[in-house]
């Protein structure tokens, strides 16, 4: 049976029509598309948000396309009204003379286009408007700013821009308790990698001297260094990209100290350097009975912990400061701080080139015999080096076979003394 065919659907005699078979479906001719529509739908109108979101972009929010020189560029900074918080009252922006002359050249609409506007506005549904006109819009302001494109100039004397705040680092202003930490400066990168490269410095001086933490000074280094290998090799680095970035975030700036004028400035601290890190053993809880007349010291503290853990002072990565406080508090001159500290620079190197020496002693001592999957490593002992008890670490075997004392029965395991 033949399918049935609505009767709207056959062309009409009379009307003239493009030849096509009979046996083939009608052809409808459809005007060519001039304009692409930005989204997949064919919805010509945009929501209430999102005709705010450009509102706001061609308003308030155009303040952030041109970010201050030297300065942050977060939404913290400003106001709902894209006013900068910190600015004084007899502060302008370089660009709001460009921005205000452009806007009286604007020329004024005509009746007839307002009318006609009216009408559109109300024929949509409430909170909707024209997508053609908004594109308009945003067309006029991009060629607006492309013909008096703001340049960076310095404020005009009398009305100098105040440094940042802490409201200044707060990228999100929804969240009021997170700051934009800064970020090392390239001058400041490169400082320390010539510090410690080109010089010789330990990464430990390099850190005292440029306010950085030790693990920070090792990565800018790991890191320089690569990227002058890759510069060698010739590859291409992404310089506008990190430069973009830098201007967006906080940076520590370098002193140098060098320049004549710079050498009684101190350098700015980046972080803190001398920050204690939790040790696993003191993470438990111990109840230690002291006498009354004994003088309970962090070492103490850090054997009851752990019998080889070092006190707070020793721990922290730079001992050497706490020392130089000390004396400073003491009041010695600076010729007596600085001897003493040479020596104990001295010391510690003397007495890191003696474990060297016994690690080195104690590879040659062994007999290494290289096998296909494995190396069979022979050391030489001692039968006296068990002690008289037979319990001495340096004995062999001393692991196996003798049992803890709190393994034991009848062994009390409770403090039954106090040591004076």
């Amino acid at each position: 049976m033949p399918p049935r065919l609505r009767s709207t659907n056959l062309p009409s005699s009379s009307a003239p029509s493009i030849s096509c078979s009979s046996s083939r479906p009608q052809c409808i001719s459809q005007p060519a598309r001039l304009t692409r529509d930005f989204s997949q739908t064919s919805c010509q109108q945009i929501t209430l948000r999102r005709r705010k979101f450009y509102e706001w972009m061609n308003g308030p929010g155009r303040q952030l396309k041109e970010p201050l020189p030297n300065s942050t560029n977060y939404l913290g900074a400003y106001d709902r009204y894209g006013n900068l918080i910190r600015a004084p009252p007899n502060w302008q922006r370089p660009d709001a003379s460009q921005q205000s002359s452009l806007a009286n050249k604007q020329p004024a609409m005509k009746a007839e286009e307002v009318t006609r506007d009216a009408e559109a506005e109300k024929a949509l549904p409430e909170g909707q408007e024209d997508l053609d006109k908004l594109d308009e819009a945003i067309l006029e302001g991009a060629a607006e700013e492309s013909n008096g494109k703001p340049s960076r100039k310095e404020p005009p004397e009398g009305s100098e821009l105040p440094p940042e705040t802490a409201e200044d680092l707060r990228p999100f202003p929804s969240n009021q308790f997170f700051r934009s930490q800064p970020v090392l400066s390239e001058p400041l990168r490169e400082a320390i990698y010539q510090r410690v490269m080109r010089d010789g410095a330990t990464v430990s001086l390099a850190s005292v001297e440029f306010g950085v933490s030790n693990e920070r000074v090792g990565a800018v280094v790991r890191l320089k260094q690569m990227e002058k290998e890759w510069i060698a090799q010739g590859k291409r680095l992404a310089i506008p990209y990190s430069k973009a970035v830098l201007e967006m975030l906080p940076t520590t700036p370098h002193i140098d100290t060098s320049i004549p004028a710079n050498r009684n400035k101190r350098p700015i601290t980046h972080e803190p350097i001398n920050d204690l890190i939790v040790h696993p053993a003191t993470r438990q809880q111990l109840f230690v009975p002291v006498s009354e007349s004994r003088h309970f010291t962090r070492a103490d503290a850090g054997r009851a912990f752990d019998n080889d853990l070092l006190p707070a002072d020793a721990r922290i990565p730079h001992p050497e400061l706490v020392h130089a406080e000390r004396e400073i508090e003491l009041g010695l001159s600076l010729q007596e701080r600085t001897r003493r500290a040479e020596q104990r620079m001295e010391a510690m190197q003397a007495e890191k080139r003696k474990i060297e020496e016994a690690k080195l002693a104690e590879i040659r001592a062994q007999k290494v015999v290289p096998k296909r999957r494995w190396d069979f490593v022979f050391r030489d002992v001692s039968v006296d080096a068990v002690g008289r008890d037979g319990r001495d670490h340096r004995g062999t075997g001393w692991r196996y076979g003798v049992p803890h004392q709190d393994r034991k029965k009848g062994v009390v395991k409770i403090p039954t003394k106090v040591e004076a």
